[in-house]
């Protein structure tokens, strides 16, 4: 079975970003997302069973990262309060890694291994 994995970076502090909640959602029928995940990054960053064991198809997720609440709690300001990556899922029999690099005031991803 393919799993669908996380690891988010803190860039302004060059460290692992710990505590992050992650909920991930699949699009159904073409308009409305369906959650069927939720993790939160471990000491290293990391989440690495989003799906929960559920297998992974081919379908256009959503992964949303709760920024704000990070950035509270270590004490800084930030202008994205949450980051929504939409991806599509053309290979389930793949592993899907999605890294979020992150600052108080920027973001990037990439599809990872």
């Amino acid at each position: 079975m393919s799993t669908l994995s996380s690891h988010v970076l803190d860039l302004a502090l060059g460290q692992p970003a710990r505590g992050v909640a992650l909920r991930l959602e699949v699009l159904d029928g073409g308009a409305a997302w369906r959650a069927v995940g939720a993790a939160i990054t471990d000491a290293d960053g990391r989440a690495r069973a989003l799906l929960g064991g559920a297998p992974l198809e081919a379908r256009t997720y959503r992964l949303t990262f709760e920024t704000d609440a990070y950035f509270r709690a270590t004490g800084r300001p930030s202008f994205y309060p949450r980051v929504e990556v939409i991806f599509t899922v053309t290979s389930a029999d793949e592993h899907h890694h999605i890294p979020l690099l992150l600052s108080p005031f920027g973001y990037s991803t990439y599809r990872g291994s």
